[in-house]
């Protein structure tokens, strides 16, 4: 298990330029979202993400009506982790019916850049750009927890009203990102 550190708030986000299912290339311009936008890394095989998928995409098509972009980025090396396997990231977007695009980020580049340590690890940006939410998604771990507090999505609601977030912001917690070994 793995938390991401807390720092970070107010820091712009970098840009990237991913492939994404169908091999298009997908810029962070492309999803970002008039009032804010998410980007969280997730991975298929990881049980803290599996165990909340579905609140992921219930939550981000709310976010997604009301102008908050989303998009997820998978990092893990996927040779190593074969269940995180571009293949079986399409299968995994089609049986949860992601609303947002899922992008391989293959040489985890991206994830470095924003310094995501975990899946789920979730980013949430006002409208120009800069990190106001560095937390969780809810109280849920490998156990979805009933009529949990939403925690991303009202945190989100309140950056895409005011371009703040909310003080004392819970870390996400997660497998770690499965990094490639050095050459």
């Amino acid at each position: 298990m793995t938390a991401p550190p807390s720092s970070g708030l107010g820091s712009r986000a970098p840009d990237f330029a991913l492939p994404d299912l169908h091999g298009d290339t997908v810029r962070l311009a492309d999803v970002r979202g008039e009032r804010g936008t998410v980007i969280m890394f997730i991975c298929n095989h990881c049980p803290y993400v599996r165990s909340v998928i579905g609140r992921i995409v219930e939550d981000s098509r709310v976010l997604l009506k009301e102008g908050v972009g989303v998009a997820a980025i998978m990092s893990n090396d996927h040779r190593a982790y074969p269940e995180d396997a571009p293949d079986k990231m399409r299968a995994f977007a089609a049986e949860h019916a992601l609303p947002f695009p899922y992008l391989l980020d293959e040489s985890q580049n991206v994830a470095r850049a924003y310094d995501a340590v975990c899946t789920p690890d979730f980013f949430g940006y006002n409208s120009t750009l800069d990190l106001r939410y560095r937390g969780r998604l809810d109280a849920s771990k490998t156990t979805p927890v009933p009529d949990a507090r939403r925690d991303l999505l009202e945190a989100m609601r309140q950056v895409a009203a005011t371009g703040d977030g909310p003080t004392g912001q819970i870390p996400s917690m997660g497998c770690s990102i499965k990094w490639k070994s050095p050459a």
